[in-house]
């Protein structure tokens, strides 16, 4: 068989495709994930002042995920963060539901199981983080053992 005739390398091509960044095309954020996680990153941050150690955060697990873990003395501490930007939906300690709560203690249920060895003492807290409509911060506040 004859060998084929050389084609210019443009002939029936398409010019190649610009490169693309890896996000592009990618959806937009959810303005939500931000605030949640400026709430997380100020909840981290109070935690440790009171103390705490963190073990552990955005823990993903079957049917959820743990905020933050951490360490306050001999105790474990599974910590749910809940952030509000203005007064409309309420506070953040009125965002949890008895829905929620029960979901939380599956949640740490399932996070418990995964562990070789078994704390001597476990907790959930709740740490509330309040913003004005604008972003401003207006409080940090714990609840301790908030799911007992």
């Amino acid at each position: 068989m004859p060998p084929r005739p050389k084609q210019p390398k443009d002939a029936g091509t398409m010019p190649p495709r610009p490169k693309q960044p890896k996000d592009a095309g990618a959806r937009p954020e959810d303005p939500r994930r931000g605030l949640g996680r400026a709430g997380e990153d100020l909840a981290a941050e109070h935690l440790r002042r009171q103390g705490y150690r963190l073990v552990a955060r955005n823990v993903r697990l079957p049917g959820g995920e743990i905020d933050i873990v951490a360490q306050e003395g001999d105790c474990l501490v599974l910590v749910e963060v809940r952030t509000r930007r203005g007064a409309r939906l309420g506070t953040p300690e009125e965002s949890i539901t008895p829905a929620k709560k029960e979901r939380l203690c599956r949640l740490a249920d399932a996070y418990l199981a995964t562990l070789a060895e078994q704390p001597s003492g476990c907790r959930m807290d709740v740490v509330a983080v309040e913003m004005t409509a604008n972003g401003r911060l207006l409080r940090v506040e714990l609840h301790r053992d908030a799911l007992a």
